[in-house]
């Protein structure tokens, strides 16, 4: 007798079976899991639905898997790959503008889809804060540019959630290419007609389309065009034509050489509407310098006006912070039993060094009552006294700082919250004090920092010109349970953009540094070198990674922070003096817990150091 199926397991097949006709393939494997959604050849992921599944969750689900067999069914990566161009602005654009075709052949068609691809739409810019945007910096002109293509596509007003960014870039948007949003309109049928367009458009917007591809004269035809009539201009602009700022002032050539600077093409398909070269990536050995080389650079902040130190409930409602726990709890189960093993382990280990040992026998102290019996049989013997023995556990501060770029997301960002999430409740049962910090930047490639340079006059090596946000999902001396929620807020997409590390080194040593703790560890979780395209493409190109170096260097020799460091996929022992390097972030946990582990046993110098001068103090 067969056993009744769940109503979550006929969703699955149906959105399964619903996915393969929509994409007219029956080779197409979908598989459900807890990754985000995803397209890699024949291959689709979904997220799991929920066991309660409300309507709107669920039209949200169908309309992600309604965008990827769309994707499937009218994208042909061969001529998308011939007509890519080269700048990752311009790809950025380019890839916004082939979704918003594909979904729009298919809203034509379905009514059904154009409903599920609008309740997916609004989630996804909800996600990101799009409802809070108030000025054109913070939005990302990609999305916006998608947008106004749906609409002309499908004649269908933006997601709610996103209207607000529509209207803040439609009047300067409009203003340069509304013809050619017209022609994308008319050749939404035909790929590479419409990949001509796309391309001519972005030209229009002034962003530079990188390399030139050869296998179009038309195209190459019209970068000669354009590169012409720049060099005729006495703008003083590069002939390459640069990136344009977002209230529409072009930026120097610098930052279009930096966006040409990115990966190539990445394996498999990204998730409707995201890029595949985001800013904050790791630096990558023998990457070429970008910016003027000055080994002399002094660093500064152009501006710090609009930097901000933020806890991390201020940055989203309640509602999305307890959604995104919740999602953060079922990642754990999956971890729960391997880390939790060795969260035990260091649980027993730290007990252990905090059990009581005490010296008998001695002339002064306490009076040891368990020897009083020898005193009464005979009066002769002395009192006896006991004394309770200094251990080598002392009060103790742990604080994670946690990279927030671009670059961690997906599956490391998801494994940083959850062994931060075991290791805050692990080290809080031993009596430890646990900081949960983050660091990112406000904006993409240059925030209010920028502008003002612009503003200026774009002096020259002008520093950091980006605006930098530091996150405290939890302080030192808040309990965990009631911090626990803002951990979710490192899966919330649209958090993560590009990473300072020198500056937030600097800002969590100096919170260590007036704690009243007698021991203070410093972990930072990084996958990469220091990247923020907007400074690094006008200062020298090792000028972040070069303050960086500076200011661990000053932490170590100071002594006051027992500093350590641990690298996702990248070499991080080049930078710091006690560093460990893994190659998947599963072992993150692991690794965290025995990082802590040595660093509690090893009686390291520097600890003597930091007692003697308290003494002396």
């Amino acid at each position: 007798m067969s056993q009744p199926v769940s109503p979550t397991e006929i969703f699955k097949r149906a959105t399964a079976a619903t996915l393969r006709a929509i994409a007219e393939r029956d080779d197409v494997n979908v598989g459900f899991g807890p990754e985000p959604p995803g397209l890699a050849g024949p291959r689709v992921k979904l997220p799991n639905p929920a066991r309660d599944l409300p309507a709107e969750e669920a039209a949200q689900l169908r309309g992600t898997a309604d965008s990827l067999a769309l994707r499937l069914r009218y994208h042909d990566d061969a001529v998308h790959s011939k007509r890519m161009p080269g700048g990752a602005m311009a790809r950025s654009v380019f890839e916004a503008l082939e979704q918003a075709r594909v979904e729009a052949l298919g809203s034509r068609r379905m009514v059904g889809v154009a409903a599920n691809l609008g309740a997916m739409l609004d989630e996804q810019y909800r996600r990101q804060g799009f409802e809070r945007i108030s000025e054109r910096t913070e939005g990302t002109m990609a999305e916006a540019v998608r947008l106004l293509a749906r609409e002309a596509l499908t004649k269908e007003p933006p997601p709610p959630s996103a209207r607000r960014v529509v209207e803040l870039w439609r009047p300067w948007l409009e203003g340069k290419i509304a013809r050619d949003i017209t022609e994308l309109d008319r050749t939404a049928s035909d790929q590479d007609a419409y990949a001509r367009v796309a391309r001519r458009l972005i030209q229009d917007l002034d962003i530079d389309l990188g390399e030139i591809d050869d296998s179009s004269s038309d195209d190459s035809q019209q970068q000669g065009e354009e590169a012409d009539s720049e060099n005729q201009s006495d703008s003083g602009e590069s002939a390459t034509g640069g990136q344009p700022s977002m209230d529409g002032a072009p930026a120097d050539s610098a930052d279009a050489d930096a966006e040409q600077d990115g990966d190539a093409e990445a394996d498999g398909e990204m998730m409707p509407g995201a890029s595949d070269d985001d800013p904050g990536r790791p630096g990558r050995p023998g990457q070429m310098p970008r910016g003027r080389p000055d080994e002399n650079a002094v660093y500064r902040a152009f501006s710090v006006v609009s930097d901000e130190v933020v806890d991390a409930d201020k940055l989203c409602d309640v509602d999305e912070l307890g959604r995104l726990r919740h999602l953060l709890d079922q990642q754990l189960q999956h971890l729960q039993s391997v880390v939790a093993r060795l969260a035990n382990r260091l649980q027993r280990r730290l007990l252990a060094k905090q059990t009581r040992a005490w010296e008998f026998d001695l002339d002064e102290g306490i009076l040891d009552a368990a020897r009083l019996s020898r005193v009464v049989t005979n009066p002769v013997l002395p009192l006896s006294y006991k004394r309770e023995r200094e251990t080598d556990f002392r009060d103790t501060v742990v604080t994670l700082l946690i990279d927030n770029s671009g670059s961690m997301r997906g599956r490391p960002i998801t494994v940083a919250a959850m062994s931060a999430d075991i290791l805050a409740r692990t080290l809080e049962r031993c009596g430890v004090k646990v900081e949960i910090l983050g660091f990112t930047t406000r904006a993409w490639k240059g925030g209010q920092a920028r502008e003002r340079w612009i503003a200026a006059g774009k002096p020259a090596n002008p520093g950091r010109l980006n605006d930098l946000r530091h996150i405290v999902y939890k302080p030192a001396d808040a309990p965990w349970r009631r911090a626990r929620k803002n951990l979710g807020l490192m899966l919330r997409e649209g958090i993560l953009k590009e990473n300072i590390d020198g500056e937030a080194l600097l800002w969590a040593h100096n919170r260590l540094i007036v704690r009243p703790e007698e021991r203070r560890i410093l972990m930072v979780i990084s996958d990469g070198a220091p990247v923020d395209d907007s400074t690094l493409s006008v200062n020298p190109g090792n000028y972040l990674e070069k303050h960086l170096r500076e200011v661990i260097r000053d932490v170590e020799r100071m002594g006051m922070v027992e500093l350590t460091a641990i690298g996702i996929g990248h070499d991080v022992t080049r930078y710091y003096r006690r560093a460990v390097t893994i190659v998947d972030a599963e072992q993150l946990g692991g690794v965290m817990l025995e990082r802590l582990a040595e660093l509690f046993e090893d009686a390291a110098p520097n600890r003597t150091r930091v007692k003697s001068r308290r003494k002396a103090a």
